[in-house]
């Protein structure tokens, strides 16, 4: 499958910007720990995050795909999840919020659905990390034109149904989200590439704030049966401002970043933070936005 890369802005506030080796901002560190990531009832990645039906789709909490061994999961804990459309407020999952609970244990991984009681989803796995998985439908089908959902997990203890009613109870700075897609092929990509000495290095941890605040964690992989290629992948990006963090890490120091333009951005943290203005999306769309971050 083809994709057309498009250039993207590095931002970084405004008393940063006066030389050419601006510095960025430092990551937001409220926000929750760990990874989430849709796959289908065994718990295998899935190609691009694209679905043939809605009820394939089930949730993963593990640290994420091609996580190395350190990478943590979801903190333990009692879990809830939700399905909107893009926009938060496009609220499809059609059960009750206490059907939609899910345990996590010390080792970051889904264990159990026993807090749902009778009404749990169904589950699968155990995939890649030996934890469960569990299926999200019901819900009900996107406005979206080019066939995205999001799929939500916030700590149960979080949840706030009355200034956030209208996310379905969900606070975006306590939530992972994980975009996924359903009868669409056409993709928009955020892919963070990860190089040292000329070599894409695997394993690479990026950050991920979507359009509301919500968070996620994906890592460089190499795995062409689904169609990555190096990169830490962001699939189905909504239209709006995204944000990609990445820090300097085990294997990794930051050197620069650079800009599909050749824009580079140095400073010496080790911390970089990169805005990202994804389109709206138009059919057949097929775009990738690109962070490509250099180590020494």
């Amino acid at each position: 499958m083809g994709r057309k890369s498009v250039a993207l802005a590095l931002t970084v506030p405004l008393a940063l910007m006066l030389g050419p080796t601006a510095s960025t901002a430092a990551p937001t560190g409220s926000q929750l720990s760990g990874a989430i990531f849709t796959t289908d009832v065994t718990g295998v990645p899935v190609n691009l995050n694209h679905y043939a039906s809605k009820p394939d789709v089930y949730l993963n909490g593990g640290p994420g795909i091609n996580a190395p061994d350190s990478a943590a999961g979801l903190p333990a804990g009692t879990y809830t999840f939700q399905v909107t459309g893009p926009k938060p407020t496009q609220l499809l999952s059609s059960d009750p919020l206490a059907c939609r609970q899910f345990s996590v244990d010390a080792s970051g991984v889904i264990r159990s659905v026993a807090p749902s009681g009778a009404c749990a989803h169904a589950t699968g796995g155990p995939g890649e990390d030996g934890g469960m998985t569990v299926q999200l439908f019901p819900y009900a089908d996107t406005p979206n034109p080019g066939g995205v959902y999001k799929a939500w997990v916030t700590p149960t203890s979080r949840l706030d149904c009355g200034r956030f009613a209208k996310f379905g109870c969900f606070v975006p700075r306590y939530s992972k989200t994980d975009n996924f897609k359903v009868k669409h092929d056409a993709i928009v990509e955020l892919d963070t590439r990860f190089w040292k000495n000329d070599v894409a290095i695997l394993g690479m941890a990026a950050g991920w704030t979507d359009t509301v605040g919500a968070s996620n964690v994906k890592f460089s992989e190499w795995n062409p049966a689904i169609l990555a290629y190096n990169e830490a992948h962001v699939e189905a990006a909504e239209e709006g401002t995204h944000t990609i963090d990445v820090a300097s890490q085990a294997g990794c120091t930051i050197d620069r970043v650079v800009g599909p333009r050749g824009e580079t951005y140095r400073n010496g943290n080790g911390r970089y933070r990169v805005s990202v203005a994804v389109a709206a999306w138009q059919p057949g769309d097929d775009t990738t936005y690109r962070v490509e971050v250099f180590c020494r």
